[in-house]
């Protein structure tokens, strides 16, 4: 079992490899780069370019890493394309992966706005798929390589309420174990990160706050990172962080799909 102090051994500071993160301004995407940092060189992007590059200076005063931002925004469909050619110019390799990039939005389907789902598909769907395979070529190359997709609990039953985004993140899962069960001799190792409610922007972005989901109980964004960061580290293709996650997305599977559906509005409503 390879564990984040292992992995520290191995990148000694002369020959870090170089970890690519979306996202990483804020809430999960943050802590996985102040996780990886000990052991990886980073390429930072987010849409807040000073967040980014707070985050790097903090992360190279402690750790005497390279960290470089890239600012972008996923939901432009340039956006991919214009980070991996920057990363070109800089002649950077990315050696890992993490597609962190992902928000929700909260209201019934027909009243939400198409521009906001639209945008929503691109960061959470194409913008992660169109990243991985940017990133593919390099670590087949190498024969070696990890990739981590970040999806939800979301992702294993239907979402009314934010149809959309639980819809996204089934398309997370889905892939995920689908191009590591292609990748399983590559040397390359796929993981999903399926976290609950978790304390980040995310519910105040997606107006959640109040919903029943987010009030029975969060966990903290640093332990959901540890988690997912540890799995990857072990090859392993599922995690889902929290014994009352993992119960409760292991128990959709055993249910009417109705129910299971009903159920899933019922946490997603909001109470006073």
């Amino acid at each position: 079992m390879v564990t984040p102090a292992h992995a520290g051994a191995l990148n000694t500071q002369s020959q870090r490899e170089t970890a690519l993160i979306t996202g990483a301004s804020s809430g999960i995407g943050l802590d996985l780069a102040r996780l990886m940092a000990r052991d990886f060189d980073l390429i930072l992007t987010a849409r807040n370019q000073s967040r980014l590059e707070h985050l790097a200076k903090e992360l190279q005063d402690q750790h005497g890493n390279r960290v470089h931002v890239i600012p972008g925004d996923l939901a432009r469909p340039e956006a991919p394309e214009e980070i991996f050619a920057e990363i070109k110019q800089r002649s950077l390799q990315v050696h890992v992966l993490v597609n962190n990039a992902g928000f929700g939005g909260y209201g019934p389907f027909a009243e939400t706005g198409l521009q906001a789902e639209l945008d929503m598909i691109q960061v959470n769907i194409t913008a992660l798929t169109q990243l991985t395979q940017l990133t593919l070529p390099g670590m087949l190359e190498r024969k070696r390589g990890r990739i981590m997709n970040v999806a939800s609990t979301a992702g294993f039953q239907p979402g009314p309420l934010m149809a959309v985004y639980y819809a996204t993140k089934a398309y997370v899962i889905s892939f995920s174990e689908a191009i590591a069960n292609e990748l399983k001799d590559s040397g390359i190792t796929v993981t999903c990160l399926c976290p609950g409610a978790t304390e980040t922007e995310f519910a105040k972005r997606a107006d959640m706050e109040k919903s029943r989901l987010f009030k029975i109980g969060r966990m903290r964004s640093e332990d959901v990172a540890r988690a997912g960061y540890r799995a990857m580290l072990r090859g392993k293709t599922l995690v889902i962080p929290g014994a009352k996650n993992w119960l409760l997305a292991e128990s959709v599977r055993f249910s009417p799909r109705k129910l299971v559906t009903a159920i899933a509005r019922s946490l997603q409503e909001r109470t006073e």
